[in-house]
Parts: structure tokens; sequence; C-alpha cells
């Protein structure tokens, strides 16, 4: 299962996950682009967003408009929903409409195996490579893995440092996969304050000595945070 987080409200940009996309509302663009891979509900904290989904024919869920993270709001939808504890739950972001399928694919099969060798876990998620140039954008999170492809340490700063000249940097791309279980086990867990420094809410389970899984991949896709994002992205895949 794909649950979209969608929020009204964005600061940087005002109704985000509404803005125009080739005919599209980006939160339907993002979930007509994922809908191949399993079945997609928005979980969303407003009833604009509720009646435009139901417009588009897209499953949808009001939420709280209380919570702190998308994370939590996909939690509460999980629980909403008539889905078992084992069932892989994939948080899609609302402004990823560009997002790679190949990606949610390899996500998944990674999460099928770490269930089927009952890996302690509690989410897995993407990264790909970058150039130095990316790794210094403090927009772009960057993260290091350990020898069995578990996250170490995400951050905004550019990571390793590169005193030897020979550092490699990979990006963090924003989808997280977990198990229904696993999802409210990671959102019961505690702020951490590595989370509330770098304002990464996945720190919180690193900082509590959890196992994120981390899957390398290709991308070109990006999130929209800005309206320069969005217009350069439109751009690029031609909208």
């Amino acid at each position: 299962m794909i649950i979209i987080p969608a929020r009204l409200a964005s600061t940087r940009f005002p109704q985000k996950v509404l803005a125009d996309i080739g005919g599209l509302p980006m939160v339907i663009r993002t979930a007509k682009r994922v809908e191949s891979i399993d079945r997609v509900v928005v979980a969303c904290d407003d009833e604009k967003i509720l009646d435009i989904c139901a417009r588009f024919g897209v499953e949808a869920r009001l939420t709280s408009t209380t919570h702190n993270s998308g994370t939590d709001r996909i939690n509460e939808c999980a629980q909403l929903l008539d889905i078992g504890d084992d069932e892989i739950v994939i948080n899609v972001q609302a402004d990823e409409p560009f997002i790679e399928t190949e990606a949610l694919t390899l996500l998944i099969e990674r999460l099928n195996v770490l269930k089927n060798q009952n890996a302690p876990f509690i989410m897995a998620s993407c990264y790909s490579a970058i150039n130095p140039e990316a790794a210094n954008d403090p927009n772009l999170v960057k993260v290091i893995t350990d020898i069995e492809h578990n996250a170490i340490y995400f951050s905004r700063s550019p990571i390793p440092f590169n005193r030897s000249g020979e550092a490699s940097y990979f990006g963090h791309i924003g989808i997280y996969g977990f198990t229904k279980k696993s999802l409210h086990d990671f959102c019961a867990l505690n702020e951490a304050p590595l989370e509330n420094i770098e304002k990464l809410e996945q720190l919180r389970a690193i900082y509590s000595g959890k196992k994120i899984s981390m899957v390398n991949i290709a991308s070109s896709g990006f999130g929209i945070d800005t309206v320069e994002d969005l217009e350069r992205a439109k751009k690029i895949f031609g909208f």
C-alpha cells in the first residue's frame, strides 16, 4: 500500500500540493504516477484536498490537522484502513510527482526480503549518488551507510567530511517503507535531539538504535519545495 501525506498549508509554497502540473493538481499527479505499483491512498488534512481526490477518482482519508509530520499522518491513515500489521506501507511525499516507479519497486522488494528474513528494521528508504556541488546544498539531505546498507547518519551537511579528497556522496530520496506495525512503532518513539537539530525525523530512529535499511538506486527525480523548483521540473519533464 502507498499512502501519500498531503498537508494544505505550506510556508515556502502556499497550497503546494494543489499546484497545477499539466492540468492535474500536484497531489493527483503524484498519485497517478504510482498507482500502477499498489493501492494508493491520500492522507490529507483538509476537505478541499479530499474533494479534489474524489473528483479525480483517488482514494483519500481525512486525518488530523495537528500532526507534526507526514509520517504521523500516514500512521493515522494506516490505522483507519483495514490492513494487517505485516502489510507494507510506503510513504510517498505529495510533492514527488516525478518519482521513478522503479524506486518504489526496489524498495518494496527490499522490504519483502527483510520481512522474510525476520531482519530487525524499523523502516527502509532510498539513496543515490550525487556530485560534490549537490552535497553542499543544505536542502538536499545526505546519508552514509554501513556495510549492510543500513543508514549510519543523515545530515544537511556534506557527509563524510572529505579530508582525503576521495569521498563519494549520496543523497537521500525521501520515500520510506514500513510495515504497518513498524510505522506505528516509529511514531511511538520519543523525539530525539538530533532530529530537532537537523530537522530530519528519520534521525529519531537512529538515535533510538533502530535499523533503517537503505536501497541504492539511480534517480533523476526531485521533490518540489518552491515555485522555482516546480517551474524547473516542468521544463525538464515537458509540462
